[in-house]
């Protein structure tokens, strides 16, 4: 047999058995092309319960409606969006600006992350808040001024501050954290109040938990989309108004209100576009979580992955709007087989 019939052959053969591999194929059966990939999409599980609620749905959207798996790195905020620019994380549905404005620039400028689209909505960032039953026993406590007051501050003081009131700030590891502490050096409180900043955000709810249910004074940090802040009745302290010129010098003014920020990898656009494509249409806002934070409220022992289930299969009409036809399909058949994403965290 001659060398160019050998080599037809062979082509021939190579061609036949391609031909009847089998195709992959995504969830909606069409064959999947170059996007397909078998490395999870990994969120940044931030320790704060909105974040973990949003990436638990979003989670269980894309394994059971677009076939992708998923993962989550838990951490706080400065770590983890180190990670979402190196590439280690895809996803992160929570940046709080403008906390890590000028990380986030710097990031955008050099091409490390995307911005996709918008979380949660506008709402209060971060301030210092008492209770409201507080204010109605103190009707003239009312500012961060007035916590040089020494009748203010005997109402804070605790064995272990020395005299000073006790301020629970930021968490370690938040941008926050930072921010807070030159707030208070810029207001001028650092010989009046006594900070203690708690390990995670579980700390910090239960702190001021704590104290609301026996009614006791409790002064610290909060925002608007924090838990306690959705369902306890607490007064901000009044602070001076913000302005661009106060927050690059002292800081010793109100934060501006919060946008928050869905990012991604640069990477995910040309791994996952049909997964971009549903963050771009992602729509769950303050309203939306109110809602699962008072259901979780009722039900004391649900995880987030509990809160996850009852918000999709309670509002289908909802994140119907955010995938395809054939992706909705999918969700809502796993949906009813009570299927559960292989990519959430065990809680």
């Amino acid at each position: 047999m001659s060398t160019q019939w050998r080599v037809l052959i062979a082509l021939f053969v190579v061609i036949a058995f391609t031909g009847c591999a089998p195709a992959e194929r995504s969830p909606s059966g069409e064959e999947a092309g170059p996007t397909s990939s078998t490395e999870p999409i990994v969120f940044a599980d931030y320790n704060w319960a909105s974040a973990q609620i949003q990436n638990r749905i979003a989670q269980y959207i894309i394994e059971e409606g677009y076939g992708y798996p998923t993962d989550v790195v838990f951490g706080a905020t400065l770590p983890l969006f180190q990670g979402l620019r190196r590439g280690d994380i895809q996803v992160s549905l929570e940046i709080w600006l403008p906390n890590q404005i000028e990380a986030w620039y710097e990031a955008e400028a050099n091409g490390e992350v995307v911005e996709v689209g918008k979380s949660l909505g506008h709402d209060w960032q971060s301030a210092f808040v008492i209770p409201a039953y507080l204010q109605e026993q103190y009707p003239d406590l009312d500012s961060v001024e007035d916590l040089k007051d020494e009748r203010f501050k005997a109402l804070f003081a605790t064995p272990e501050t020395g005299g000073k009131a006790r301020l629970v700030s930021c968490v370690i590891g938040w941008a926050c954290e930072e921010v807070n502490a030159t707030q208070i050096e810029g207001y001028g409180l650092e010989e009046h109040v006594h900070v203690m900043n708690p390990g995670d955000g579980a700390a910090l709810n239960a702190d001021l938990y704590g104290a609301y249910e026996k009614g006791e004074p409790w002064l610290g940090y909060q925002w608007g989309t924090n838990d306690p802040a959705l369902l306890l009745d607490l007064v901000r302290l009044e602070e001076p108004v913000h302005s661009d010129e106060c927050w690059s010098t002292t800081k010793a003014c109100a934060y501006e209100d919060a946008t928050i920020v869905i990012a991604v990898n640069p990477d995910l656009i040309e791994v996952a576009p049909d997964v971009v494509e549903m963050l771009r249409a992602w729509g769950f806002r303050i309203s939306l979580y109110r809602e699962v934070a008072a259901w979780m409220d009722e039900n004391s022992d649900a995880s987030s992955n509990d809160a996850a289930l009852w918000w999709l299969n309670g509002n289908v009409d909802m994140w119907r709007g955010w995938v395809t036809e054939e992706a909705a399909a999918a969700i809502e058949a796993a949906l009813a087989e009570n299927e559960v994403p292989d990519g959430w965290p065990d809680e």
